[in-house]
């Protein structure tokens, strides 16, 4: 009985375990049922979010594809011009580099300028090297136009030699002197010069050019040549060392023109240097015009001496043919009449020839070029032979086929022949 109870009471706790179990078993299905539908509802839900984004974004592409290769032309244009720029910024920094070293040279070399200028001798060589470009500049030529360093000897005995002179036609000369003072110029434009300094530097500059104004004043170039305005150019090599000594002494050119010293910066020197190279063009062309002159009151004498013996050549033709018609008439009027009888009476079987006279006279001069220095006898002639070169024609063409003189008193009257 206990085993008997003991076994069904085992078979009931198996079939109530494994119906917990089944029904745990079941539970859990349905809850993972439950899940799976749930999820699978989520994930419906996703794949339809995702379709109409896909859409969406189909449709949003479409749209910006434009946009994107406009985008991307930008961006390459844009690297292009960051390649560009970066090639450029190296080239500007080589030569950023190069006028770095250039100016460099340069302050060095203007450096080594302004002390060489400091010598006075260097000085005047620079002012002359500056006056002989201005020369050949203006077109004037060496030796030719203007002469350098010539040596004279003014009015008061002394020995004067002026850095340039130039020559004007007439045989008129210009002095020009080239040695202008610039050391206080060139001293107050230094770099360690305070304001200070530098506006006393530069009255001083302007002291010295009144000073050699006045030196030259007294030297009266003008006296040791022949012909030669009353007048010395002072060159000053540069427009700034002129402009800085007058704007602090307003009066020095003034004074300078009373001096007879004419204060001339490159600029002021070229233009009359172009004035006289404009007078001497001038003097070219009215020597030219008085050689053509002379040339053409040659000619026209020549031409007159011509003119008469044209027209006594003409006056010889035209008696010429005056007495080779008179013989015509004659040879017509004495010896053909005669010949034509015989052929009449038939002694000859050949008749006598017909003679024509001349009706061409030769043309008489009528320009007053060629008959002014005839003399009023000849013109008389000249008219005389063209009247009788035009009478003889009209009378020949009234002779008849014989040619014969109609006129009384003549070699060929007809009343003499009948006679």
């Amino acid at each position: 009985m206990d085993l008997t109870a003991l076994l069904v009471g085992l078979a009931i706790g198996a079939l109530v375990g494994g119906l917990l179990a089944w029904l745990s078993a079941r539970s859990a299905l349905l809850a993972r049922s439950a899940g799976a539908e749930a999820e699978r509802d989520v994930l419906r839900e996703r794949v339809a979010d995702l379709e109409a984004a896909r859409d969406v974004d189909d449709t949003t592409a479409s749209l910006l594809a434009p946009l994107r290769d406009t985008i991307g032309r930008v961006e390459r244009q844009v690297g292009a011009l960051e390649r560009d720029r970066s090639l450029q910024f190296g080239q500007l920094g080589e030569r950023l580099t190069e006028v770095s070293r250039s100016t460099e040279s340069l302050r060095s070399e203007t450096a080594t300028l302004a002390s060489a200028l400091n010598a006075s001798t260097v000085r005047g060589a620079w002012g002359e090297v500056q006056l002989r470009r201005v020369l050949e500049l203006a077109g004037l030529i060496a030796r030719c136009d203007f002469d350098e360093q010539v040596t004279r000897v003014s009015r008061h005995g002394a020995t004067v030699r002026p850095d340039a002179v130039i020559n004007l036609p007439g045989s008129r000369h210009v002095v020009v002197d080239s040695k202008a003072p610039m050391a206080h110029f060139l001293q107050a434009h230094g770099d360690t010069v305070s304001e200070v300094e530098r506006a006393e530097l530069l009255a001083a500059h302007a002291t010295s050019l009144r000073r050699h104004v006045e030196g030259l004043a007294a030297k009266a170039y003008w006296t040791a040549f022949t012909r030669s305005p009353e007048v010395v150019i002072c060159f000053v090599p540069g427009e700034a060392i002129l402009a800085t000594a007058l704007s602090d002494d307003p009066g020095l050119y003034e004074h300078a023109l009373s001096r007879k010293v004419v204060l001339a910066s490159p600029g002021t020197l070229f233009a009359v240097l172009r004035t006289i190279g404009a007078i001497w063009q001038q003097d070219a062309l009215e020597q030219n015009a008085r050689e053509l002159l002379v040339i053409g009151q040659d000619l026209y004498a020549r031409l007159t001496t011509l003119g008469g013996h044209v027209t006594t050549m003409g006056q010889s033709l035209s008696r010429s043919v005056e007495q080779y018609n008179r013989f015509v008439g004659t040879l017509e009027s004495r010896v053909l009449v005669t010949a034509r009888r015989m052929h009449e009476l038939h002694l000859t079987t050949d008749a006598p020839p017909t003679l024509e006279p001349l009706e061409v006279a030769p043309r008489s001069l009528s320009a007053a070029e060629l008959t002014d220095d005839l003399g009023r006898t000849a013109r008389d002639d000249a008219f005389l032979g063209r009247a009788v070169g035009r009478t003889g024609a009209v009378g020949q063409g009234g002779t008849g086929a014989a040619g014969v003189d109609s006129r009384p008193g003549s070699d060929d009257d007809p009343r003499e022949q009948s006679a």
